[in-house]
């Protein structure tokens, strides 16, 4: 049975800025560049504001420094044999592998400390991404649009009324400026709307399927249009399948593999807040202070 072909969608992206920092966790460079050179390319199809870039900016350093901690990994181990085998070529010749890692990790490092000291220069994904925030666009919030002030105006309110999207401990109204500016950018035009973030104050996540919040839903139908589309994604390559930008099989993959990296360094994360609670916890209850 033939595959059903996806009619393509006249839409507007938005793409939150935890996918943005994914660039600097794709393993593949010329994959990681793909992306980037697909997003300049169709640059008039993404919302974008001072939010994000402030909001990228912010996180950027951390997000290199994450890979720092990666590279880190790569020889952490000792080489520790005994005496009767010490002097077996299959030795030399672990002992002179274990040297070639040490002189290649020694240059990432230096072309990590590169990127972090001059992005402008040295880091491709900031200066692909620089195109992105500097292109003067209807849709780009950035500080020369003077809707910035009712956005915020908009936003601040929506905040103080507990709207999503927020979370419930968040004291920034980031992602309230960032849902009312793509509500102007689907006023101004009849185009449909595609939000890709794995930011679950959009919606809910379950089983490789992303869910928008049933508030954001209503509020879309309320405001826009009952006909026009807002979809939520946690990924760009579907993004890009929607508007029929090329997506390769190797693009795919390569974002597979970051969606399980991030999630597992999410639940080791929660994990270790859980046992901190509990060690914290525990302490408190054995304070004599607290019992006297």
């Amino acid at each position: 049975m033939a595959k059903k072909k996806t009619t393509k969608l006249d839409a507007y992206i938005f793409i939150d800025t935890n996918i943005l920092l994914d660039f600097y966790r794709i393993r593949r460079t010329d994959i990681s560049l793909k992306y980037l050179e697909e997003i300049e390319k169709h640059k008039d199809l993404m919302i974008s504001s001072s939010q994000v870039e402030m909001e990228y900016k912010k996180n950027r350093q951390s997000a290199i420094l994450e890979s720092i901690g990666e590279v880190k990994k790569i020889n952490n181990v000792n080489l520790t044999v005994p005496a009767i085998v010490s002097d077996a070529k299959a030795v030399e010749m672990i002992k002179k592998s274990k040297k070639d890692i040490d002189d290649q990790q020694k240059k990432l490092k230096e072309r990590i400390e590169k990127i972090l000291k001059n992005p402008s220069l040295n880091d491709p994904v900031y200066r692909m991404l620089q195109k992105i925030f500097k292109h003067k666009s209807p849709i780009n919030l950035n500080r020369e649009n003077k809707e910035r002030f009712t956005v915020r105006r908009l936003a601040l309110k929506r905040f103080m009324l507990g709207y999503p999207p927020r979370k419930s401990s968040d004291n920034s109204i980031g992602d309230a400026v960032n849902w009312e500016w793509i509500i102007k950018c689907a006023e101004k035009s009849k185009k449909d709307v595609i939000i890709v973030t794995r930011d679950t104050d959009f919606g809910a996540i379950h089983e490789n399927e992303s869910y928008l919040n049933d508030w954001l839903k209503q509020e879309f139908r309320q405001r826009i249009s009952q006909q026009r589309k807002l979809i939520l994604t946690d990924k760009l390559s579907r993004a890009f399948k929607l508007v029929e930008i090329p997506v390769t099989k190797e693009m795919i993959e390569e974002e597979e593999n970051v969606i399980k990296a991030s999630s597992e360094l999410y639940r080791n994360k929660l994990l270790r807040d859980i046992l901190k609670k509990w060690k914290e916890s525990n302490f408190d209850k054995n304070d004599p202070d607290e019992n006297e």
